[in-house]
C-alpha cells in the first residue's frame, strides 16, 4: 500500500484551487491533474470510459455485466486556497508526519476532496487490475468547481438525466465516521447524509446622502445596517428536530448511557427540548437543528473620513429541512423590522429531498460500512449541515448519500477549510477498502 500513499501524496501536491472569481483559477493545474491520473492509473484508463464535461468536469463510465441501474461515486477535484503562513506543514507539500499508525499526510485536500476521489480511483484500479466487471454499470462523477459554483457537477447530472439514466444509488462527500460527536453516545457512528441543508444569501443594504465623518447623522446608514445585523444575530431562526435529525437520534437511543437513553427514545415528547439543548451544545449541534444566519460580508465608505452612501452585509443562510427560501426571507425581513433596509436574494436553492433510511441502497451502504470501517459502528441517518455537488443529482436518483468513509477526530473535522488539514495513512487505506466493497456489492 505504500504506492497508494505516494499516489495520492503526488495528486495532493498539485494546487487546483478554485476561486469564486474564475479569472484567479490556474486551470492549467487541473490539466496536470488529469494527466496525472491517467498515468497513475493506467487499468481504470483502459477499461473506463472516459468525457470530459463542462471544460474539466470528469464522468468515467465502467460498462457492467446487466442493465440494472448504476451507481455513481463522486468526488471533486478542487479545493480551497490557502494562507499558508497560518499551516505548520506546507499546504501542498503532502508531508507525511510521523510512523506506522501515527503516519499523518498533512495537505490541503487530504479530506476535501482529494482523500475520497483518490481512494474511488486506487479502489477501481485495484478492481479494473483484476479483471472484475461490475454487477451493473458504475459511474464516476469529478467535478472542478464544487468550492464555488458547482456547475461541473450539475452539467454531469444534467448530462446522465438526458440520457435517461436513474442512478440506484448516488455517493458523495458527507459525514464521516466519529466517535462522541452525539452527545452521551460512546461508540463509533458512521454520518450518512439523507439530505442537506439549502443554502442562500441576502444582501442588505442601507443607503444614505454620504459627507464628511465630522458632522455624522443621527442613524447613518452603518449604524443602520450593524442594528439590523445585530436584530438577525439576537432572534435566531427557532430550533426544532427535522426529519433526518430525528431519525439519527432515534437510531443512537439504543446506545446512549444512563437516562439519556429514554429520553432519545421518546422523542415524541422530548424532542422540543433535545432541540433547544442541542442549540446550546456547539456550532455543529445548533446547525442541526435550526436555519442559521450569518453576516459573513460588510461593506461601507470608500475611506476612513466618509460617511457611506451605501452600507452592505451578505447574510449566509442555510435553511433546515423544512423550512424555504421564501419562508426565511420573509422572516429575515420581519426581525429586522426597517422598511429602509433593502432585502435582496443574491442566490439561494432550497433544502434537498430526503433520501430514504431503508431500502436496498441503505442497506448496501449500511453492510458495507460494517464490512470495511468497523463491525461495531453504528451507521445513521445525518443532515448534512454544508452543501455539497450531490444536490444537483437528486433530479435523476431517489436514493443521493453523502459519506466519505474516514474516521476523523473532532481536529480533523475542524481542519476543513482551515489551515492543517490531514489525514491520518491507515484511516485514508481503509476508505480505499469501503469504495472497493461497495463497487463489488453493487
Amino acid at each position: 500500500m505504500d504506492s497508494a500513499v505516494d499516489r495520492f501524496r503526488e495528486l495532493l501536491r498539485i494546487p487546483t484551487v478554485s476561486h469564486a472569481d474564475e479569472s484567479l483559477i490556474d486551470f492549467g493545474t487541473f490539466d496536470a491533474l488529469h494527466e496525472s491520473l491517467e498515468r497513475l492509473y493506467p487499468h481504470t484508463h483502459r477499461v473506463l470510459e472516459r468525457e470530459v464535461i463542462d471544460g474539466y468536469s470528469l464522468l468515467y463510465r465502467w460498462a457492467g455485466r446487466g442493465d440494472g441501474d448504476p451507481v455513481v461515486l463522486m468526488a471533486h477535484q478542487d479545493v480551497v486556497p490557502v494562507i499558508e503562513e497560518e499551516w505548520h506543514h506546507e499546504p501542498f507539500g503532502a508531508e507525511i508526519v510521523g510512523e506506522g499508525a501515527d503516519a499523518v499526510v498533512h495537505a490541503r485536500g487530504t479530506i476535501d476532496d482529494k482523500g475520497s476521489l483518490v481512494a474511488i480511483f486506487e479502489a477501481v484500479e485495484q478492481l479494473a487490475s483484476e479483471d472484475f466487471v461490475p454487477e451493473n454499470d458504475v459511474y464516476l462523477a469529478f467535478g472542478h468547481n464544487e468550492e464555488t459554483a458547482g456547475g461541473g457537477a450539475r452539467a454531469i447530472a444534467a448530462e446522465l438525466g438526458r440520457r435517461g439514466i436513474r442512478p440506484a444509488l448516488v455517493l458523495d462527500e458527507g459525514g464521516a465516521v466519529v466517535e462522541g460527536a452525539i452527545p452521551g453516545v460512546a461508540v463509533p457512528t458512521a454520518m450518512i447524509g439523507v439530505a442537506e441543508r439549502g443554502v442562500m444569501t441576502l444582501t442588505l443594504t442601507a443607503r444614505e446622502g454620504g459627507g464628511h465623518a465630522s458632522t455624522p447623522p443621527a442613524m447613518p446608514a452603518t449604524a443602520r445596517l450593524a442594528r439590523a445585523v445585530d436584530r438577525l444575530w439576537r432572534h435566531p431562526f427557532p430550533t426544532r428536530l427535522a426529519p433526518p435529525v430525528r431519525a439519527m437520534l432515534s437510531t443512537v437511543a439504543p446506545h446512549a448511557t444512563g437516562p439519556l437513553r429514554q429520553v432519545l427514545s421518546t422523542l415524541s415528547v422530548t424532542g422540543p427540548a433535545i432541540a433547544a439543548v442541542l442549540a446550546k451544545m456547539g456550532p455543529e449541534m445548533n446547525a442541526a437543528v435550526r436555519t442559521t444566519a450569518v453576516a459573513t460580508e460588510l461593506s461601507g465608505a470608500p475611506g476612513e473620513n466618509v460617511l457611506a452612501t451605501v452600507a452592505r452585509a451578505a447574510v449566509n443562510i442555510r435553511l433546515l429541512t423544512g423550512d424555504t427560501v421564501a419562508g426565511a426571507t420573509e422572516r429575515v425581513r420581519r426581525v429586522v423590522a426597517d422598511p429602509e433596509i433593502e432585502i435582496e436574494v443574491r442566490h439561494a436553492s432550497d433544502p434537498s429531498p430526503v433520501s430514504p433510511w431503508r431500502g436496498e441502497a441503505w442497506r448496501t451502504l449500511s453492510r458495507t460500512v460494517n464490512e470495511t470501517l468497523g463491525e461495531d459502528v453504528v451507521t445513521t441517518p445525518y443532515l448534512q449541515l454544508g452543501a455539497s455537488d450531490s444536490r444537483w443529482f437528486t433530479s435523476i436518483s431517489d436514493n443521493v448519500y453523502r459519506f466519505t468513509p474516514f474516521l476523523l477526530s473532532r481536529e480533523e473535522r475542524d481542519a476543513l477549510h482551515s489551515h492543517n488539514e490531514r489525514i491520518r495513512v491507515d484511516v485514508w487505506l481503509r476508505g480505499i477498502g469501503f469504495y472497493k466493497a461497495l463497487v463489488a456489492a453493487s
